[in-house]
């Protein structure tokens, strides 16, 4: 099914959606631009997220406060913390089932229930933040992943959040070789869970809220989250001191607005077209968010103590051909993951090619000559 026969088009929806999308949330003049003559509708919205994950749950309440801006009102969704409408990892569930029209989440948390779910929120070794977004918005990506949802759970997603390059994750003691993965216990969903656990890791998948007390009590050894604002808000650093970097297993997570097919199918045009240009603000916005977060929490956190600390080659390495040799036997085995794959390759061998000549190189120079002030050494 392609994305343009979920998603109907009309000229004004785009012009008052995208007029109304230039402003701000609060802007007074986004309020009224919606005809009288459509329906008020009140959505209910289940997410994965806890209230003390300010920036995940305000990537929700963005979208449903400019849904309510562009339609004067007359659309409004709720976003709810986890646990008030589902538990934080059933949220597609209820929104498949119809139970509730809606829902804010990562789409890796249901890997379970087929290995593509990876692919709309990020897979090892895969895309950075604005190559995740190339890919779904004119590489393919959401086409081919709209087009399974509404197969699979009668569900329509859009990209609606993005964390940026996520850590490696804190450990109670240092590893530096494949051998000290052995037996370890740690918190990692996604794709990157099972690429851990073939490396000797006991994989366990925690909702955010749950993560301080497993690590306090010594029920995990190590766990991930996403970055130095989000993991400080968790309190991570007071429970574990190893901060490890880079989070290969996640370079660029897109969370997703994900709507039941028959609510979606029930609304006007033009309210189709205000959801999506919410969730294209709250895709930019939210990853603007976390990367001038990021910078302070991680200087507050060295300042604490936490030990920062770089995956060795060896690990790096190790996952890395175990990663792919995963996904050549998910292609093997799973045709809906093939098709997805081959697409996913073939993109992130070009646009790999493209931004080490490019933007790598202007970070290479850079970043080696970077001196406080960003000047460069003399």
């Amino acid at each position: 099914m392609k994305r343009r026969r979920l998603v109907k088009t009309t000229a004004w929806g785009l012009a008052a959606a995208g007029a109304a999308a230039c402003n701000g949330a609060s802007t007074p003049g986004a309020e009224g631009t919606a005809s009288s003559d459509l329906p008020r509708i009140n959505w209910q919205m289940a997410t994965s997220w806890p209230a003390s994950l300010d920036t995940l749950l305000t990537g929700a309440k963005v979208f449903a406060e400019r849904v309510s801006a562009m339609s004067g009102g007359r659309f409004t969704i709720t976003p709810r913390t986890a646990g008030e409408l589902a538990p934080p990892l059933e949220v597609l569930n209820v929104v498949s089932q119809g139970a509730v029209p809606c829902g804010h989440t990562a789409s890796y948390y249901y890997i379970g229930r087929s290995p593509v779910m990876g692919f709309g929120c990020g897979i090892p070794f895969g895309l950075t933040a604005q190559q995740q977004n190339t890919w779904l918005y004119d590489g393919e990506g959401l086409t081919q992943l709209q087009a399974f949802y509404a197969s699979k759970f009668n569900v329509i997603q859009f990209p609606a959040g993005n964390t940026g390059t996520q850590m490696g994750g804190w450990f109670r003691r240092e590893i530096n070789t494949v051998s000290d993965l052995a037996g370890l216990k740690m918190r990692i969903p996604g794709l990157g869970g099972q690429v851990m656990g073939k490396l000797g890791v006991t994989v366990q998948t925690l909702p955010g809220g749950e993560i301080f007390q497993a690590l306090q009590t010594g029920a995990i050894d190590a766990a991930e989250w996403v970055g130095p604002y989000d993991d400080e808000k968790l309190g991570l650093n007071r429970v574990a001191q190893y901060y490890y970097h880079p989070g290969w297993w996640e370079p660029g997570s897109t969370l997703e607005v994900q709507i039941n097919l028959n609510e979606w199918n029930k609304l006007p045009p033009v309210y189709q077209e205000m959801v999506q240009a919410a969730a294209y603000e709250t895709n930019l916005r939210m990853l603007s968010r976390y990367e001038a977060l990021n910078a302070a929490a991680l200087e507050r956190l060295l300042a604490s103590g936490t030990q920062l600390r770089q995956f060795s080659d060896e690990i790096m390495t190790a996952a890395q051909e175990v990663t792919f040799d995963l996904y050549d036997e998910f292609a093997a085995s799973d045709a809906d993951f093939k098709g997805i794959y081959e697409n996913w390759r073939g993109f992130r061998d070009r646009i790999y090619a493209w931004n080490q000549l490019n933007q790598g190189g202007f970070e290479r120079f850079v970043y080696s000559n970077l001196k406080p002030g960003g000047k460069p050494p003399t």
